[in-house]
């Protein structure tokens, strides 16, 4: 058999990948689901900036992380659900625990905020996570320009809100795509349909904007009225 297809040798490749003491930190502490730069990693690995991306390269090769681009930075985070359950198994196994992600953003801009011109922080996290397990959303698209779609449950519930879907589908922009939150380190709901949420919440007194500042403040009755619309608790 040639070895390049020889099964043995994948999981052996794979099993080294793993193995390498500062690359199982570095896929350790992903298992909370939150991307991070290499930066950080290698400061999680207590290793040299070029020694880390040399590392996370050999676990981008062996499919073991994936790296998003979001502005000037590349953050990364596993590749799949089938790498954390290998990585718990692993862990189960060796009695160990991973390292946890601690936002050091300031509480209030982290609760919520703006991006450019869609919701963003915990507030954006938590309404782009109900909106997939509602169904409104499709899963994003496979490929280098993730995009999301509206299935027609989400159509129909935007119109709802009074959101037009056609004409945000008109707009010589993105419709909607996963944006990675910089404090979160998970995404929230951007383009069109993301400015469309953070206009109607505006408009309805969901949230308050401060002046001249990103920080929004969600009040008493936008709270009630994402729990009811969304069971959004934030």
């Amino acid at each position: 058999m040639d070895a390049e297809h020889d099964p043995d040798d994948a999981v052996a490749k794979i099993a080294a990948a793993i193995g390498e003491p500062a690359r199982a930190r570095m896929l350790y502490c992903l298992m909370d689901d939150r991307a991070r730069t290499s930066t950080e990693l290698a400061a999680i690995a207590d290793i040299g900036a070029s020694t880390a991306s040399e590392h996370l390269s050999r676990l981008k090769a062996e499919a073991l992380v994936k790296v998003a681009a979001q502005g000037k930075h590349r953050y990364y985070s596993l590749a799949g659900a089938e790498v954390a359950r290998v990585l718990e198994g692993l862990s189960v196994l060796a009695g160990g625990a991973g390292h946890h992600f601690v936002p050091a953003t300031p509480f209030r801009l982290r609760a919520a905020r703006t991006c450019y011109d869609h919701l963003a922080g915990t507030l954006g996290v938590v309404l782009h996570d109900r909106l997939i397990a509602l169904g409104w959303l499709s899963r994003p698209s496979r490929g280098r320009d993730l995009a999301y779609d509206l299935v027609p449950k989400g159509a129909q519930g935007f119109q709802a809100l009074g959101i037009d879907v056609q004409q945000l589908r008109d707009l010589r922009r993105r419709f909607a795509f996963p944006c990675l939150d910089w404090s979160e380190r998970r995404p929230h709901l951007g383009g069109a349909v993301g400015a469309a949420m953070l206009k109607l919440a505006l408009k309805r007194r969901w949230v308050t904007r401060e002046l001249d500042s990103r920080l929004l403040e969600v009040t008493r009755y936008g709270r009630a009225q994402m729990l009811a619309r969304f069971g959004a608790r934030v």
